[in-house]
């Protein structure tokens, strides 16, 4: 195929490995574009490969599609994501992660004495909250959140 070739929503899905309606929701969702030719058939061009593969990719990293989107908003023009946009979205997504990562970390240590005996009435467990006195330090889970 050459690289001006239209693609049907069919041909990508089948390339990207998702369904056609994955590619119907990306395009709701402003990630990618396509148009609809003289036969009111929707057509994309071969760069949206790379664009659902990277969607793909980020999403498996747990990056959001409003973070996805976020991103490809600072690419001209819709253009195709080069080795060096890859580079400088991965440097940022990689600051998100690390974070979380730690976040997970903290929650999984914070949970294996739970995990071993299945109650969460245990007096030393560090979720026990009596009386909701936690109440006072803010609001959600605010000693996994330390």
């Amino acid at each position: 195929m050459s690289i001006d070739v239209e693609l049907s929503v069919g041909q990508v899905a089948k390339r990207c490995g998702i369904n056609i309606s994955a590619i119907h929701f990306y395009e709701q969702k402003g990630l990618i574009s396509g148009w609809r030719n003289n036969g009111n058939q929707r057509r994309y061009t071969r760069d949206v490969i790379r664009r659902i593969s990277l969607i793909k990719a980020a999403q498996q990293l747990g990056i959001s599609l409003d973070d996805i989107k976020h991103a490809f908003a600072a690419l001209p023009n819709e253009r195709t994501t080069t080795k060096e946009d890859w580079a400088e979205l991965s440097n940022v997504w990689n600051k998100s992660l690390t974070l979380r990562i730690a976040q997970m970390q903290k929650l999984k240590d914070s949970l294996e004495g739970c995990i071993g005996c299945g109650c969460l009435s245990m007096k030393n467990c560090p979720l026990y909250n009596p009386n909701d006195i936690l109440e006072e330090q803010g609001p959600g889970p605010v000693l996994l959140n330390k």
